[in-house]
């Protein structure tokens, strides 16, 4: 029995205190991973050496890049004349930009890859890839010149364009007497 216990420890010989550590997270770390940083973990009982500091990764989302495993996707609107005449853009990457060709006649959602633009494997340092999705975007507002010109393409086309034109649920509505 310890007649006079520290009051700091309560005769426990460790102390609770906050420390700062600079810890380096290697590139491409995932969540999940577990770092160990040895002998900074608590002290031993009784004067012992100090234990292990274990750390485990948890990988906050990105605005603009998902990540699958090694390689990275993101989406990147294109306008409808850039997806049906072709184009070259720039398009982001986790080390700046690149240029990237879209051929005449992309559809939406269209994966293009760009190669060794992903996140560098822990094991092997060999980069995963860049997957680059286009998502089309139809033009909201249009002036009366644009509409004729759209018209115009529509009926070159073949299709039926018509204001009042049926559509899906008039057919359905009418197949079943409604």
């Amino acid at each position: 029995m310890i007649d006079s216990p520290c009051v700091t420890c309560t005769g426990a010989g460790r102390v609770l205190k906050k420390k700062k550590l600079s810890v380096k997270i290697p590139m491409g770390a995932d969540t999940g991973l577990r770092l160990k940083v040895s002998g900074e973990g608590e002290k031993g009982i009784q004067g012992g050496p100090p234990g292990d500091l274990y750390i485990f990764i948890v990988i906050k989302p990105h605005e603009l890049f998902q990540r699958d495993g090694d390689d990275i996707v993101c989406d990147v609107p294109i306008s409808f004349t850039q997806a049906a005449l072709g184009a070259e853009i720039e398009v982001p990457n986790l080390f700046g930009k690149s240029r990237m060709k879209i051929p005449a006649g992309t559809q939406t959602h269209k994966m293009f890859r760009l190669r060794g633009k992903g996140l560098p494997n822990l094991r092997s340092r060999t980069p995963g890839d860049q997957y680059v999705r286009v998502i089309v975007e139809t033009p909201t507002k249009l002036n009366t010149r644009q509409k004729e010109l759209l018209e115009e393409l529509a009926a070159e086309s073949g299709e039926q364009h018509h204001p009042l034109a049926q559509g899906f649920f008039d057919k359905v509505k009418e197949m079943f007497g409604g």
